[in-house]
């Protein structure tokens, strides 16, 4: 099954590249944009609860999918966000890294980081 998963995720990677080829945006743009939802973790200078918060509204998928499917009726910028979100979002959860919890950064979905 572990396998079956992180397969999904290259899947999910390969489909934002995909998105970001059509969003007519120059290559450079994917790799200097990649990490940019990781500025959702700013959150957690508030609080444990604003940290998972606005964390898990940049690390979901279906967002990243709404944002690229409303690009998809003529707006390249929100194509190009799209595909930036599904692919780190994908490469997080390849890595182990899920939606959070409340207790804490360390907490998600997928288990306990670190463990």
């Amino acid at each position: 099954m572990k396998t079956l998963l992180k397969l999904e995720e290259i899947g999910g990677i390969i489909v934002s590249l995909f998105l970001f080829q059509i969003s007519g945006y120059n290559w450079w743009l994917y790799p200097v944009l990649f990490f940019t939802p990781d500025i959702s973790m700013l959150g957690y200078l508030a609080n444990k609860k604003v940290g998972a918060m606005t964390y898990n509204i940049f690390h979901h998928k279906l967002v990243a999918i709404l944002i690229a499917a409303i690009g998809l009726l003529n707006f390249p910028v929100a194509i190009l966000i799209g595909s930036i979100l599904l692919g780190h979002t994908c490469l997080d959860r390849l890595l182990g890294y899920g939606l959070k919890y409340d207790k804490g950064f360390k907490f998600t979905h997928l288990g306990e980081i670190g463990r």
